[in-house]
């Protein structure tokens, strides 16, 4: 209106302190500057198609991630700070986020969110919470609740860490203040539990507060997640074949995908397994059993003998362990199944010292062969190619002398097994083999599993 007189506009008190300063942003833009609220207070609506077309741009840059970023399925919610995926691929989203942040950064955010599902960190969270984590580095972060919310975020910074430094770049774009490796002046190209193991990330912990990508980042579940009986979840056996489709993608096209991505695909269905320690660890705890390898002996007698004058007692010694190695030459077992039992061979001799005199050999197909003293692995012959009985096996490795204080197995496990347990300890290296259908009109059928009173380990 004509004349009427002006608002003034207020001025900053000269006094005033300064805005807050913007915190550290992760592979995801957080929250707006300053306000450090962890919910989407705006009333926009979710821009779907800014966030479709973000998800046609990664998938056109990231061909090989089609599959899974097709997969997800998405569900507007204002509690959650910007993406967030759940073990059952659903990607909850925060309108705000989407209508704030560009297009080619939003698609990095696709690309983010689906490479924790893709490389199980929900399934590796839970196992590493479980295993190590009362035990782990920054434990003195808090207690109670406020520590159970630490190692939830360290989890998934330690996962940000595995995956933000090679998803950006090449059509998408890294967000300025990426959680990296670098900000702990770590190594690049390391596992989740790598970092979890190595470092402490207490220096993080305020900066990145507000940072949360869900259960599918760390397997902690989220009160805003609709969990395993929610609309639209994908079933383990749909989990599966979706990582499947993209791992033979990138095997199909490996120069499209960097090489953490080549590495996982070819460790997505065939994880590696450290079976040679797990032998040797097998052994040598069967090894070191009460009962193995003790005998009495008079060279230092017991000290009991004090309160017996006259009488010489003697004292319970421990000697070198002896281990026969019980090899299934039939002809199930392939040529390379040998070779490699030939370097379990040797394997297992550095179990018990190095002491290659303690370890025995015996070749066993249907009929077992003479007892082999182990003097170089690769001389050793191997005898058999006809069918597979093991008893015979352990029936002559208990009746060489000295007996055996250990028995080592390695076989298909296509055998029957003996019916009463050795007196001494077994370990069972295990060559994989697909399951046989039980034969219930077989009354001989014998189970195609170890007995339970062997150690098994499965080999390769």
């Amino acid at each position: 209106m004509k004349g009427a007189a002006k608002r003034p506009v207020p001025l900053p008190h000269p006094m005033a302190p300064p805005p807050a300063p913007r915190p550290v942003r992760a592979a995801v833009p957080g929250p707006p500057a300053g306000t450090g609220a962890p919910y989407d207070r705006s009333r926009l609506p979710l821009d779907t198609e800014k966030l479709l077309a973000a998800r046609l741009h990664a998938v056109k840059v990231r061909p090989y991630l089609a599959a899974a970023l097709f997969a997800l399925h998405v569900v507007e919610d204002r509690s959650v700070p910007t993406m967030a995926v759940d073990a059952h691929w659903r990607c909850y989203v925060s309108p705000g986020f989407v209508a704030r942040t560009p297009v080619e950064e939003l698609a990095g955010v696709w690309v983010h969110e689906v490479s924790h599902l893709l490389r199980d960190h929900h399934g590796r969270g839970e196992r590493y919470a479980r295993e190590h984590e009362e035990h782990g580095p920054g434990r003195g972060a808090g207690t109670g609740a406020a520590s159970g919310g630490w190692e939830r975020l360290r989890r998934n910074i330690a996962a940000d860490f595995e995956i933000n430094d090679d998803i950006y770049g090449d059509g998408l774009p890294r967000p300025a203040g990426a959680v990296l490796p670098s900000l702990l002046r770590l190594p690049e190209g390391l596992l989740m539990e790598e970092y979890l193991r190595t470092a402490s990330m207490s220096g993080l912990a305020a900066d990145l507060a507000w940072l949360d990508c869900g259960s599918g980042a760390d397997g902690q579940a989220r009160p805003w997640e609709l969990g395993p009986d929610g609309a639209r979840g994908l079933s383990r056996q749909q989990r599966d074949a979706v990582r499947f489709r993209v791992a033979e993608g990138i095997k199909g096209r490996p120069g499209d995908a960097p090489e953490g991505w080549r590495r996982w695909a070819d460790e997505a269905f065939h994880p590696p397994q450290p079976w040679r320690q797990l032998l040797g660890a097998a052994v040598r705890a069967a090894a070191a059993a009460p009962g193995v390898g003790e005998n009495h002996s008079y060279r230092r007698p017991s000290r009991r003998s004090a309160g017996l004058p006259g009488v010489l007692l003697p004292s319970l010694r421990r000697t070198p362990p002896h281990v026969c190695v019980v090899i299934d030459t039939s002809g199930s077992v392939s040529d390379a199944e040998l070779g490699s039992a030939l370097l379990e061979v040797a394997a297992i001799s550095r179990a018990v010292g190095g002491r290659r005199d303690l370890v025995s050999v015996i070749s066993c197909d249907a009929a077992a062969g003479v007892a082999v003293p182990l003097c170089r692995a690769e001389n050793i012959e191997l005898l058999g190619g006809g069918g597979t009985d093991l008893r015979s096996g352990f029936t002559r490795a208990l009746r060489s002398r000295p007996r055996p204080d250990v028995i080592v197995a390695l076989t298909d496990g296509q055998t029957p097994w003996p019916s009463a347990q050795p007196p001494c300890r077994t370990v069972v290296g295990l060559f994989p083999r697909p399951a046989r259908a039980v034969d219930e009109d077989d009354p001989d059928h014998v189970p195609d599993g170890p007995p339970p009173w062997a150690r098994v380990v499965t080999i390769g």
